[in-house]
């Protein structure tokens, strides 16, 4: 808050103090009730504000000192129903999270309550401050009425138990939030219980909605916790943002009376660390922070993985020493008492939820007005496990024979689970995904015994989705395949945490930090979309910087794995079914996908740099073009071409590939799911996006580059090889020439060439700080991406009349049929 706003602040409260002080005769009047909610039948909790429960009503004890100032109001999921457990809503999910002021209404017999959206800075000086303060309003959103003032005025009780039960949805709309779209049955919803800490509250409330589907319905009932939450009188100094690292942000517009335009600044979400001992910190000496990041195991964490989950989290310290804190982030476990405070807002928790969801994540709770964190949790659900061992079987149990059973040893398991909540501890830091982390590793590098030995990492950063080293072979001897903390992480967290004791001197700091770390390493990327990844470094699952030699020494490793799926996930148990190899022969056919997409990429890829003025780099640089053909090659070679190593096996004989549907089970074909995934792929590499790619890749270069139409004819020459020989094409390659006409004839059809209001919403895309946009309806509609489709469907079609009258009566029906589909498509008169 700058100056002008903290006087007017000032200046409200003061009024607000004089009208108290000119009424202290009423309000002695009303003191007298003050006193019954001090009787024994009351519950009463003092902190912030003293909590009474009361035959289920709640009143809060509101000090005069908290009216005007900054709260904000939290709301998290502490108990759920299976029905939402099963849709991965589950304890510790936060929800609804708003800023509010308190004020009197001008009778006082009202507590008003105002949503405090977050002010543009202007400096306090300038003419222009005030007009921010004319047009930046507030808005009020509720009231709550004033039962009695203390018999010194400096306090007044509310009663606010509509706030909470879920009659009155101002600060806390559960049913909505969580996507139901109902509201709480007032008869069967209740405040369970409140408590006050030094600087919050918290109101535990069950609410029970009942939904509706159908000639069904379902009652469903939800714990609440809503935390009141006093800000700091002062926000923490905000840190600006760089392209070069990657942090969540919180942004605020800043008006000055010199700008000619208003300005967007964005400063990173960090926690508030300051060195206990600042002269020995300044002199270069490792100091503990005056109040260090604290991370309570949960009760619900078994014990065997307990010292896992505390290796992840404290593994971070080691890129702390580098900012001069030591010991900035620790494990307490927590005693009974505290566990039965857990609720109180200061507590970061890991929390362990019991669940089929195979996810964790770490969400914080921010003060919106500077970015400071101020608490964060992990939330670990329990079958993330299952994932886990997935992924250390199907990427490493080629090379590694400790993991060549579905049944791994604890200490593997253990591990997997420290990589994950690592990475999920560096969200809770604020830190953002850096998909380009594992490209800085050369993908004979991690073939390496010496390297893999001396790094124990496939990443230059915990951030990216940098999965188990897929790419080392039987013979190469490597022994360590996990992720780990890389140089990345280092600068990422010195940048964020390093201390500074004033503005000018952090600006030069983090100035020359980042001119100190310009090299391979420190490379950094935001998530892009898998199916159309931009920036084939910058990929999620990916190791290595060449995606097709990794991609092909992956597959070389699955090809390893298949003939013993059902070897490795037999347990000797008795009547034991093949749900396990089902399981891991899914989890191949995926990871053989992933390798696709990942050369798929390198087509009409760009490499995107965060460059600044004068570095001399260029920002936007096209794939070179044999890297773009060599991809494409590699896509015929393994996806399009029938991959009979994955599907015509003995094991798809024992097992098909299950799916858990909300109809049951699903036991689905391998030559469906396959099928499926070569339908994606085909679609994917001649997306529309992909071709203007092309397209602008030519235009800038000039027609010697790799063309769409280049990409176009290797196609066609393979997926109609045996046609073009005037051979049969066998079932296979039937079902795949019929595949790559569909996909050409999705967007080239002749409707496509036509105007329409298809939709009244924009397609949604993958949040990203940054999205090249070459595309648009217009621009794609009037490009040569259709020409190139509609010129193929047209050469497919002389080919086809050449040959409709050759080869079996298999063949000829096939070649009819895919006639037929192109004329109707086209509207060619026959």
């Amino acid at each position: 808050m700058n100056a002008y706003f903290k006087c007017l602040a000032a200046a409200l409260l003061t009024i607000a103090t004089l009208s108290v002080a000119a009424k202290d005769k009423a309000a002695k009047a009303d003191s007298s009730g003050y006193r019954k909610f001090a009787a024994t039948d009351a519950y009463e909790r003092k902190g912030l504000m003293n909590v009474y429960l009361r035959d289920g009503e709640l009143y809060l004890d509101i000090p005069r000192q908290v009216v005007g100032r900054d709260l904000l109001v939290t709301n998290r999921l502490a108990r759920v129903p299976k029905e939402l457990n099963e849709a991965g809503v589950n304890r510790g999910t936060d929800y609804q999270t708003l800023m509010i002021r308190l004020e009197p209404s001008a009778d006082r017999k009202r507590l008003l309550i105002r949503e405090q959206r977050q002010q543009p800075d202007a400096p306090a000086n300038d003419a222009i401050a005030r007009a921010v303060a004319d047009n930046y309003i507030s808005p009020l959103i509720g009231s709550m009425p004033i039962e009695a003032y203390s018999p010194d005025s400096l306090s007044a009780v509310v009663k606010a138990t509509e706030f909470f039960n879920g009659s009155n949805k101002t600060l806390n709309d559960v049913f909505t939030n969580i996507n139901l779209g109902t509201s709480a049955i007032g008869d069967l919803s209740r405040i369970v219980s409140a408590k006050a800490f030094p600087n919050n509250v918290v109101v535990t409330a069950e609410q029970t909605t009942r939904v509706v589907e159908g000639n069904d319905h379902v009652n469903i009932t939800v714990e609440t916790a809503t935390s009141i939450v006093l800000l700091p009188e002062t926000p923490m100094q905000g840190r600006r943002d760089t392209p070069r690292i990657g942090y969540f942000t919180t942004d605020r517009l800043y008006y000055s009376d010199t700008q000619q335009q208003v300005e967007t600044r964005h400063y990173i979400q960090r926690w508030r660390l300051v060195p206990r001992d600042t002269a020995a910190y300044l002199r270069g000496e490792l100091t503990e922070p005056l109040k260090p990041i604290t991370l309570y195991i949960d009760a619900r964490v078994p014990e065997k993985w307990r010292p896992w989950l505390v290796k992840g989290v404290t593994d971070w310290n080691q890129a702390f020493e580098r900012t001069g804190f030591k010991n900035a982030i620790r494990v307490k476990t927590l005693t009974d008492d505290e566990a039965r405070q857990s609720d109180d807002i200061n507590h970061s928790q890991l929390m362990y939820v019991a669940s089929t969801k195979q996810n964790a994540m770490g969400p914080s709770t921010l003060d919106p007005r500077s970015g400071e964190i101020l608490e964060a949790d992990v939330i670990w659900w329990h079958n993330v496990i299952s994932m886990v061992r997935e992924w250390i079987v199907v990427q490493t149990a080629a090379a590694n024979p400790k993991a060549r059973t579905f049944q791994l040893p604890d200490d593997v398991i253990g591990d997997a689970m420290r990589f994950v909540i690592c990475h999920e501890v560096g969200h809770s830091l604020g830190l953002r995904h850096n998909m380009m982390g594992s490209w800085t590793i050369p993908t004979d590098s991690l073939r390496s015994r010496t390297f893999t030995d001396r790094e124990h990492r496939t990443s230059s950063s915990i951030m990216d989705y940098a999965r188990y080293n897929y790419v080392a072979q039987p013979g190469d001897g490597v022994q360590h395949f996990e992720p780990n903390i890389g140089p990345y992480d280092l600068l990422a967290i010195e940048y964020g945490y390093r201390w500074y004791p004033d503005e000018q001197q952090e600006k030069h700091g983090l100035a020359a930090l980042l001119a100190a770390h310009q090299g391979r390493d420190y490379k950094y990327s935001e998530q892009q979309s898998q199916r159309d990844a931009v920036d084939p470094r910058a990929q999620m699952e990916d190791l290595g910087d060449d995606p097709v030699r990794s991609s092909e020494l992956g597959i070389s490793n699955l090809k390893r794995i298949v003939p013993h799926i059902i070897d490795w996930t037999t347990t000797g148990e008795p009547a034991q079914n093949y749900d396990d190899a089902s399981k891991l022969y899914r989890a191949v056919v995926d990871q053989w996908q992933n390798y696709i997409y990942h050369v798929m990429a390198n087509v009409g890829g760009i490499y995107i740099e965060n460059t600044t003025v004068g570095d001399g780099q260029p920002t936007f640089t096209f794939v070179e073009d044999d890297k773009q053909k060599a991809s494409v090659d590699f896509i015929i070679r393994n996806a399009l071409e029938w991959p009979s190593w994955l599907a015509d096996t003995a094991l798809a004989r024992k097992t098909f590939i299950n799916k858990e549907t909300p109809n049951g089970r699903q036991e689905q074909s391998p030559t469906l799911v396959i099928r499926n995934h070569q339908a994606y792929i085909i679609f994917d590499l001649m997306n529309n996006d992909r071709l203007v790619r092309m397209l602008e890749h030519e235009r800038v270069a000039g027609t010697s580059v790799y063309r769409a139409t280049d990409l176009m004819d290797q196609l066609h020459r393979s997926i109609f090889a045996t046609t073009i020989k005037n051979k049969r094409p066998d079932i296979n390659q039937r079902d795949m020439q019929k595949l790559f006409v569909d996909a050409l004839i999705t967007s080239a059809a002749a409707q496509e060439g036509i105007k329409l209001n298809k939709k009244l919403a924009p397609d949604e895309r993958l949040a990203s700080k940054r999205e090249l946009n070459f595309y648009g309806s217009q621009a794609n509609r009037t490009s040569d991406a259709l020409s190139v489709k509609r010129g193929e469907l047209l050469r497919v079609k002389s080919l086809l009349e050449k040959r409709i009258d050759n080869g079996d009566e298999a063949t000829r029906f096939h070649y009819q049929d895919l006639l037929l589909r192109i004329v109707n498509a086209l509207q060619i008169e026959r």
